[in-house]
């Protein structure tokens, strides 16, 4: 039978964090909903958790950061492992938005800083995160403040400041883009004489690559007067945030970009000036909260993870997840890496395979989420990557599960109808279709009525009940959130 008050923990774990095992998801129920959602924003790593100097013993190359895929891995590792979901879902979430990555800054050190940045900074005043954004080395060398000099003013910041990051198109004119660019001219990074090929051979090994930092260079700031969005003066880029941040459409842009993260799937962004919110009122709703709050986004989540527009069935897999949430959160059920793992390498990269190369996204837009994660080569991968992972026996959450499943239905042997719902349970689905269910059951009584003979270890129960998770991985209720 379905647990009501399970099946919402496990929505908001899905949600606001890569997933839960079927026991974390009891442990979280008898709290009650709001202590758990409190609890997300309290949370710390556990400190018998391995620290990140212990795990950099275990991969060198996460400290070295040489490659193009350790940064990501070293990130993965974290989703899965992590005592504070909600941080590292944050980051993902900033990193979708405020994107760079490895086709411009060919320097792992530099992207994986930024990340963290986000964890630290991303759930607080979005005015700060807007400064420590504009101060990010990556995103400097990745939208050209490095070449925004007084005289000699580049756009790119203060353009998609306006368009990507903030308020949208439409809400602001090109003089304002270029009056913003002016406000950042001399917000640069210090170690400049890095930025040539050298970058490429910066390798103090085994201490890893060489970081950039912001500097501040006032000489080659313009401190003209200026004229942004109505307001007049010797502007700089704190100015620029501030009046950016004041604006309704600024409270309404991040708003939808967190609906359609945590509630449900939004157009893309280049869409939304034609398109209207799929929940005008929520979006109104956050809104007001961004304004009355001080643009904190911790107030903004907390709001939107207790609101009704969130707990509602009908919002229940409405978002397809992103490759990294996928794999987090199979990855979380089979328990596979509770420690670092040189396998976690070639696991990353399967992601690159469904689409979402973590810190590499396809341009400054990021990624475009929702059903465009879906197409006919990243539907095999997404599928074969959850089976392959939820039916692998030797994985100690797979071996968990099933002993679950076997142990409810008793002496008398194996049901398919109860073995299908055991199953669902344990995996946290709540919700599948009578189509699904009918396929999943015929599928498990073929298995059941097979003789067991074949099985290399005499384990034929076992196995059975493995290739029903594997095949529960397949459905399109297990690649929503």
């Amino acid at each position: 039978m379905s647990d009501k008050n399970i099946d919402l923990m496990a929505h908001l774990m899905r949600r606001a964090g890569f997933g839960a095992t079927r026991k974390k998801l009891k442990e979280l129920a008898a709290e009650g909903y709001e202590n758990s959602v409190e609890e997300l924003f309290k949370a710390v790593e556990n400190p018998n958790r391995l620290s990140d100097n212990l795990i950099r013993r275990y991969h060198p190359e996460y400290s070295g950061m040489m490659g193009n895929q350790s940064p990501g891995a070293n990130w993965m590792y974290r989703m899965v492992s992590t005592d504070a979901p909600l941080r590292e879902k944050v980051g993902l979430m900033w990193h979708g938005i405020f994107a760079t990555g490895y086709s411009k800054i060919p320097n792992g050190k530099v992207l994986h800083d930024q990340i963290r940045m986000f964890e630290r900074h991303g759930m607080g005043s979005f005015k700060n995160l807007l400064i420590e954004l504009s101060k990010d080395p990556a995103m400097i060398v990745w939208l050209d403040n490095s070449e925004n000099h007084n005289g000699s003013v580049n756009e790119n910041y203060g353009r998609e400041l306006l368009e990507l990051f903030s308020m949208g198109v439409g809400n602001y004119s090109e003089k304002d883009v270029k009056e913003a660019a002016r406000a950042f001219t001399g917000w640069t990074i210090g170690n400049t004489e890095y930025m040539t090929l050298k970058c490429m051979r910066d390798s103090v090994w085994p201490y890893g690559r060489l970081s950039f930092h912001f500097e501040y260079k006032e000489d080659d700031h313009d401190n003209g007067d200026k004229e942004f969005l109505g307001h007049k003066g010797n502007l700089n880029g704190e100015d620029i945030v501030d009046i950016i941040c004041k604006e309704p459409a600024t409270a309404a842009f991040l708003s939808r970009h967190m609906y359609s993260f945590f509630v449900a799937d939004e157009a893309p962004v280049p869409e939304w000036p034609y398109k209207p919110p799929r929940d005008p009122d929520a979006i109104n709703a956050l809104s007001k909260v961004y304004f009355e709050s001080g643009y904190d986004i911790a107030a903004m989540l907390r709001f939107l993870f207790n609101s009704e527009f969130f707990k509602a069935e009908e919002a229940r897999y409405q978002r397809v997840k992103s490759p990294a949430e996928l794999m987090a959160g199979v990855l979380k059920l089979t328990e596979e890496f509770e420690r670092p793992k040189n396998e976690m390498n070639p696991t990353h990269l399967q992601a690159t395979y469904m689409g979402q190369w973590l810190l590499n996204p396809p341009s400054v837009e990021g990624w475009h989420w929702g059903t465009e994660w879906i197409d006919s080569g990243a539907l095999v991968e997404r599928v074969n990557f959850a089976s392959e992972r939820l039916g692998n026996l030797s994985s100690p959450g797979v071996q968990t599960i099933i002993d679950h499943i076997i142990s409810n239905n008793g002496d008398s042997g194996l049901v398919a109808e109860d073995v299908v719902e055991d199953a669902l349970s344990e995996l946290c689905i709540d919700q599948v279709s009578e189509r699904t269910r009918s396929a999943l059951v015929a599928f498990t009584k073929t298995q059941l009525d097979q003789d067991g003979s074949s099985s290399s270890n005499g384990d034929s129960e076992r196995e059975k009940v493995a290739s029903v998770l594997k095949v529960i991985g397949a459905t399109p209720e297990f690649q929503r959130a």
